[in-house]
This record gives structure tokens, sequence and C-alpha cells, in this order.
């Protein structure tokens, strides 16, 4: 199928988006945000979001919402690693890093390293993702914090990938790719639904070893249960 997208979209649109058929990319403000393609997560992540419309299809409120946003953060960070040569380690973990204009005081838009540490700004606030359960934000806005509560799985997966080591595309990421697209996430999971299909997935490919048993404790460090 064909990989569409549309850039200078509107004027000084401050945003990108999936519209549920491609891409759509705007040149930003200028004062708070710039150029939304000068970040290749930025980009991926959009892609992402089509990926997941075909697979999984998670609807986009509350938890479902929050992991539609975090596996296309997840992957944005995933080629922009690849696309940089980097390991889990050398990665910065950031989404959108360059994105900011000078004025803004921040680094990205988001950190799968230290969710809620990304920007500190008096015009764009701060950086309201949690890193853990204990954080969780309950609203009505964002539609139910897709992209506030979103940084719970990030950091889950940041924990997986930086303890296996290596390439995070190559066993963290096919777990979690493993998961969206291999038929039984469901449109409306939950964190504790998502996270029992990453341990089993990581059973399933790598056996009960270093693997199954990293995806436990990223989880577990997050405050996600994997078990019923």
């Amino acid at each position: 199928m064909p990989l569409d997208a549309s850039v200078h979209y509107d004027e000084k649109y401050a945003n990108a988006f999936w519209n549920g058929e491609q891409m759509v990319f705007g040149d930003g403000d200028g004062e708070i945000f710039l150029d939304f393609t000068v970040a290749v997560d930025v980009i991926a992540h959009e892609l992402a979001h089509g990926l997941t419309q075909y697979t999984a299809n998670l609807s986009y409120f509350g938890q479902p919402g929050a992991l539609n946003e975090s596996v296309s953060d997840v992957l944005g960070s995933l080629v922009k690693q690849r696309t940089l040569g980097q390991s889990a380690e050398e990665a910065d973990w950031l989404i959108g890093a360059g994105l900011l204009a000078p004025r803004v005081e921040g680094v990205a838009l988001r950190s799968m390293k230290a969710p809620g540490t990304a920007y500190d700004d008096d015009v764009l606030g701060k950086d309201p993702q949690p890193a853990t359960m204990e954080g969780y934000v309950r609203t009505g806005r964002d539609n139910g914090g897709v992209h506030i509560n979103s940084g719970i799985p990030n950091h889950a997966f940041y924990l997986l990938a930086t303890r296996l080591g290596g390439r995070a595309w190559e066993r963290a990421g096919q777990i979690w790719f493993d998961v969206l697209t291999g038929g039984e996430l469901t449109v409306d999971a939950d964190f504790g639904s998502f996270a029992r299909l990453t341990v089993a997935a990581a059973a399933a490919r790598y056996g009960e070893g270093e693997e199954h048993e990293a995806v436990l404790k990223a989880w577990s460090q997050v405050g996600v249960k994997t078990s019923d």
C-alpha cells in the first residue's frame, strides 16, 4: 500500500497527525514548535498509528488510547535508533528532540527514560507524564490522558530495552511488534492485558529466559501487574 504524507499543512500548524489514511505534518508556529518533520521519530510515530489502525486498532481513549500513543512512541524511537545506529544504551530515548523552539525550556515532547522531564516552560507548562502507575492521571481531557499516561508503558519499554541491551529493535522491539500484530490484542486492551501479552510473546519467541524475565521486571517496576 502507498505511504502518503502531506507537509506544510495549513499555516503555522503546530502539530502532526495520522488522519486514518495518511500522515500530516505542520510547519510549527516558530514560537513553541518548529517543523514537525525535523524529527524522524515523530514521522515514524505518525506512521505507526497507521500500523496500529490496521492491526490491533486500539481505541483512542483511556488506557487503550495511551497504549496506542505508546506503541507509536516505541516504534518511533526504534526507527530513530536504527537510523542513527544506536544501541539502547547510546539512545537518548527522547521523542521529538529538536522540535521545540529555542525559547522553550525543554529538550523534547516526551522522555521514555524519564517521563515528566521533557520540558518545564512558562508557556508550554510542565511535562505531565507519569513513569509509573503511582502517578497515573485520571482526566477527561486529552481523550482520557492518552498523551499523558502513555509515559507508563513507554517507561516499561525503556526499562526492558536497556536491561536487555544491544539493539532495542532486535529483541525488545520484536516482542512489542509480536503483540501488536499477533491478533490477540483487543481494541479495548488496558495496560495489564497488554503487559500479559508481552510476557507471553517473550516466552513464545525466546523461551522463559532472559527476555521473559526482563519483561516481567520492566512491568513490575512501573507498577503494572502481569498476573490476573
